[in-house]
């Protein structure tokens, strides 16, 4: 897939969608909403703020496959998402989300490191929501 949003790109956020960030935080003092499949959050990572797609939600049931060509697959909500061997070895052990935690993924898969790479994202280390470019 081609990527929505380019580097250098302005966004604007509502950090107010999931909840109240604390102070010099990169976590929620409150929250009253969690995240949502198709919703393009910012969290950070490695003390970058990152930009990615949430696919999949707390609960949701993550089934692992291999296509035609022997590579491996992730299939969410009737969603494939192609792996790397590493991201499956990453992955593998975990049959839904974990409560608590969101599947965020980048829309150009091939490039994109995201959760399929570091793991599960926190909902409470969500800073906010894309609402426009």
């Amino acid at each position: 897939m081609m990527p929505v949003i380019s580097n250098g790109e302005k966004l604007f956020v509502s950090k107010l969608s999931y909840g109240i960030v604390k102070p010099y935080s990169d976590s929620l003092l409150c929250q009253w909403k969690t995240p949502k499949c198709g919703e393009i959050v910012i969290y950070l990572y490695d003390n970058k703020i990152v930009v990615k797609r949430c696919v999949a939600v707390s609960g949701d049931r993550l089934e692992f496959s291999l296509d035609d060509e022997r590579n491996y697959c992730l299939t969410v909500k009737n969603q494939k998402i192609p792996l790397t061997t590493l991201q499956y070895l990453n992955l593998k052990n975990s049959d839904f989300v974990p409560a608590g935690y969101i599947l965020a993924i980048g829309d150009n898969y091939e490039v994109s490191v995201d959760s399929r790479t570091y793991g599960f994202v926190s909902e409470k280390n969500i800073l906010g929501k894309v609402i426009g470019k």
